[in-house]
């Protein structure tokens, strides 16, 4: 019953006094106590390794490059936008506001015999709650199979 309880004491010993070191270098591996090993080593005869040593290899390593790196993606100016091939973008204005996100739009430099599109804002714009009035400048991008209706993907400054 002692011998019992005595393992259950070095046991609870070992493992309360380790260390959680998350955020600094690692340790050598020979940093058990002289003291901690002579008591195992006599309890009994019991030989427990219980190292105080964590895993410490993280992923915050890198990690300030990596958030300066986005930093400077984001100080950017450009805008950057992926190309499309079967969509065809033409610049317009807003003509008419109409429910449920729709507009009706004309075509820049198109001539005035040609009825207006009915466009729709993207998602993008829906997202982050971008407001498109009358008047405005817009990117348009029409579909190649009808190109009376289109989607508003960037409004002008």
């Amino acid at each position: 019953m002692m011998r019992s309880l005595f393992l259950l004491f070095v046991a609870l010993f070992c493992i309360s006094s380790t260390t959680v070191d998350a955020f600094s270098t690692p340790r050598p591996a020979s940093d058990v106590s002289p003291l901690r090993q002579s008591l195992m080593t006599q309890s009994l005869g019991l030989n427990l390794n219980c190292n105080s040593q964590t895993s410490s290899n993280t992923a915050l390593f890198g990690k300030k490059d990596a958030r300066a790196a986005g930093n400077e993606r984001k100080n950017k100016t450009e805008r950057v936008k992926k190309t499309k091939d079967d969509v065809i973008e033409v610049e317009g204005t807003v003509i008419e506001s109409l429910p449920n996100a729709m507009f009706r739009c004309t075509i820049d430099g198109a001539p005035d015999s040609q009825e207006p599109v009915l466009a729709t804002i993207s998602g993008k714009i829906r997202k982050n709650f971008v407001k498109i009035l009358v008047g405005d400048k817009v990117t348009i991008e029409l579909s190649p199979y009808d190109l009376t209706r289109g989607r508003i993907t960037f409004r002008k400054r």
